[in-house]
């Protein structure tokens, strides 16, 4: 079996590690050890929730999204000597929701991809194309490299979540391939498929939902919402409830889950008349 490391990024904008992201990162420590950091100011009464899942976990707002947390967490275990312990290390971030029922096979797959890195989601444009940075593999050739390290070390503040994305989630895939690495995907999906079509990729095997999708155009979502959450395991619904109750209100969520087909028809054509004005911005 290889020996995992999985690097975590979270966030919360009221610094409260939540039932949601205990429920993930307790899932990843059946898997291998979890280093975590939070973009958030947590106190120790919240880090100590954690911590019994993680072999480090550390909390302080730093602005530089996931990657700064990605690049603490790669800091701290190549100052600690640890990268040589494992075998495969892994990005993953707090985006999502899950995982939605057991996530061996998911595990197993990434992992049988014949390439140095695997993402979950390999995500097609029109002029370029990059693994989600939600969640990737890396083979031990790629973390222990100074190319990475210098990558990594690298991430700074920018002056916008499009230029992150650019620089360095992007920028992560054209940086293993100008190495004369490999990456692929579990899934490969053109444009913001993970965002919109939350339900198919479920029923594909995928065990995590986009949190981006409760949220997306006011609730269009809400139908494939619904029937995750209902063909989920009942302990991940019951953590995706009470983060997504605290985060989004419990009205919006009532909102979101409605079964009145009144409702559910005008957020539809609501959608529709934004999707035509707007075209591909959505």
């Amino acid at each position: 079996m290889s020996k995992r490391l999985f690097l975590f990024a979270g966030y919360d904008k009221n610094g409260i590690i939540d039932d949601a992201l205990i429920y993930y990162v307790q899932n990843l420590a059946t898997y291998g050890d979890v280093i975590l950091c939070m973009d958030s100011d947590c106190d120790d009464v919240q880090l100590t929730k954690i911590k019994p899942f993680t072999i480090y976990a550390m909390a302080k707002r730093h602005g530089e999204y996931d990657f700064g947390s990605y690049k603490r967490c790669f800091q701290y275990a190549r100052d600690n000597d640890l990268l040589k312990n494992y075998d495969v290390m892994y990005l993953v971030n707090d985006s999502v929701f899950g995982p939605m029922f057991n996530m061996a096979n998911i595990i197993k797959g990434i992992e049988n991809l014949p390439t140095d890195a695997g993402g979950m989601v390999i995500s097609k444009h029109k002029t370029h194309t990059f693994m989600e940075s939600w969640f990737v593999r890396l083979n031990k050739n790629i973390f222990i490299s100074k190319w990475f390290d210098k990558f990594m070390s690298a991430v700074t503040k920018e002056i916008d979540k499009d230029t992150i994305t650019i620089k360095y989630e992007h920028g992560l895939t054209n940086l293993i391939r100008n190495n004369n690495c490999s990456c692929s995907g579990l899934y490969e999906f053109y444009g913001r498929f993970t965002y919109n079509k939350p339900k198919t990729l479920f029923k594909l095997g995928c065990p995590f939902v986009k949190k981006a999708s409760f949220i997306r155009h006011n609730g269009a979502c809400g139908n494939q919402i619904k029937y995750i959450l209902k063909h989920a395991d009942k302990i991940a619904t019951q953590s995706v409830m009470i983060t997504a109750n605290r985060v989004y209100g419990a009205k919006y969520m009532n909102k979101l889950l409605t079964y009145n087909p009144i409702k559910i028809m005008m957020r539809n054509i609501n959608y529709l008349i934004k999707k035509i004005t707007n075209g591909d911005a959505l």
